[in-house]
């Protein structure tokens, strides 16, 4: 019955086109790849499989990945290996590579979908993480079940299902290592806090966090269409501070963050300590001076305007 309901997931979005998905050869991608295979629709389903290098086996892992999907009936596997350069943590590092090489799949193949096997626990896990930084609305809202061609049907799946998948469809998925190292801030959450919470303040823990993340996803979505209404609007590079005042806060750093990704700071790359310096130009200001931001872009407040340039 697991894999039924990986199923009833995954049958709305397949309906004759092309389709990618992310496969690591673990629990969640392989129920996913079993689950697409069942429910195909005339779909050309194809599995991508990334060698990340990180481990001395890797490249064997990805080889096993590939025969298991071609057992399962997938006649064509694409497979890349991934340049990870170590910039910013490995996790983070090991994603920017690994979608650049979705990209590629994503240009090579012209798909419908490009689709995830994250979980309704991976949601849960991502809350907790941001609420551990103090993050935002947008942060805490987790992952969007649909963001641009990427799409996460399983997300109100648990991992729990996904595992009683495999074992129904006979999978032996494979067990990433990095999925026990406590050193990575993830597994501490999975292994350690939220079992605590469910131990201490009951059952439904997961589920309420990911229900958390749905709830402040509608209410950044609705900020954030409210910020970029102005936005369109406005002066990107010359701000009217009268104007600014008068907006809600939460939509004020929201045109501000709009304006300064738009002057050429790298994505990603603002914190929340740059926008609340940046916004303190028009809430607290005292002639205090430019404020200069990833990408060498400086935000001044000259003549009652927010000018934003780059060096």
């Amino acid at each position: 019955m697991s894999l039924w309901e990986i199923r009833k997931s995954v049958k709305p979005w397949v309906s004759g086109e092309t389709i990618l998905f992310g496969c690591s050869g673990g629990t969640d991608s392989m129920a996913l790849a079993a689950a697409l295979l069942k429910e195909s629709n005339n779909s050309k389903i194809i599995p991508v499989v990334v060698d990340h290098g990180l481990q001395s086996n890797s490249a064997e892992i990805a080889a096993q990945t590939v025969a298991k999907l071609k057992d399962l009936g997938y006649s064509e596997v694409a497979t890349a290996r991934a340049n990870v350069e170590v910039t910013d943590g490995l996790e983070a590092s090991a994603r920017r590579a690994r979608y650049l090489i979705f990209k590629q799949f994503i240009d090579s193949y012209q798909p419908k979908y490009f689709m995830l096997a994250h979980t309704l626990n991976d949601q849960a896990e991502s809350v907790l993480l941001g609420l551990a930084r103090g993050s935002g609305a947008r942060s805490l809202s987790g992952m969007a079940t649909v963001n641009n061609i990427f799409v996460r049907p399983l997300l109100k799946n648990t991992r729990a299902q996904t595992e009683a998948a495999c074992i129904e469809a006979g999978i032996k998925a494979w067990d990433d290592p990095h999925n026990l190292d406590e050193r990575f801030a993830r597994v501490k959450v999975r292994k350690n806090l939220l079992p605590i919470f469910e131990e201490n303040l009951g059952p439904g823990i997961t589920e309420a966090l990911a229900r958390t993340a749905d709830l402040l996803r509608d209410d950044a979505d609705a900020l954030d269409d409210f910020a970029n209404q102005y936005f369109s609007q406005a002066d990107a590079s010359n701000l009217d501070v009268a104007e600014l005042e008068r907006l809600p806060k939460a939509i004020r750093t929201r045109v501000l963050r709009l304006a300064i990704y738009k002057a050429g700071a790298p994505s990603g790359m603002l914190s929340a300590d740059h926008i609340a310096s940046a916004e303190a130009l028009i809430s607290d200001w005292h002639g205090q001076k430019e404020v200069s931001l990833p990408g060498n872009v400086k935000l001044s407040r000259i003549s009652g305007r927010i000018t934003l340039s780059t060096l």
